[in-house]
């Protein structure tokens, strides 16, 4: 469960019968921690019932076994490709008259102005955004953004990064990042709040 929840990595092959939680339960906290997670579940329990809910809980795909190497590999090949050729979200965003343009990493505001963000900050900025409003963890952003092991570093990175992201986002926009005290950060745009 701890390696599942804390490591990094790009697919989690994740057995179901094992000593300690079920597949199923680590499934379903990897899904709430991280829920764009890819995983491929094993089974040697190849009944509908326990397909369906290993598909309905997250996983991308669903192996039986015995399986081939060779079988196995090619299902690893087709959830990454599937992973990476998802939509990408939106490079740029309207808000409160100031256009957000993550590919150029620039912000051009209303009156003409534009300000340039670092590929750090762009990227921070992107990841929240792209959450969709769900609230992102401190671990999680190092994780995700900076590819660094929440539980092997302490670091006020992220800090400093989010304070300078502010100041440049100015008052228009720097609202919609909104501190969750003890629990992280997230991106709420103005015509989803009430």
């Amino acid at each position: 469960m701890k390696m599942a929840l804390q490591s990094n990595y790009r697919l989690l092959l994740l057995d179901i019968v094992m000593p300690g939680p079920s597949g199923f339960e680590i499934l379903a906290a990897l899904k709430k921690a991280r829920p764009g997670q890819a995983v491929i579940m094993l089974s040697a329990r190849g009944e509908e019932q326990d397909r369906v809910k290993g598909l309905v809980g997250g996983a991308d795909d669903y192996v039986v076994k015995p399986f081939s190497m060779k079988e196995l590999l090619a299902r690893v090949d087709a959830v990454l490709r599937r992973s990476h050729e998802r939509p990408s979200p939106a490079a740029s965003h309207e808000i409160n008259g100031a256009t957000i343009d993550l590919n150029e990493s620039r912000i051009h505001f209303p009156d003409g102005s534009t300000t340039d963000l670092s590929e750090k900050e762009s990227c921070l900025l992107r990841y929240l955004i792209d959450a969709g409003g769900r609230t992102v963890t401190r671990s999680e952003i190092l994780r995700q953004v900076w590819n660094l092991d929440p539980e092997r570093i302490e670091t006020r990175t992220i800090d400093m990064h989010m304070a300078h992201l502010r100041a440049k986002l100015g008052e228009l926009i720097a609202s919609c990042v909104v501190t969750e005290r003890g629990k992280g950060y997230r991106f709420v745009h103005p015509e989803n709040t009430t």
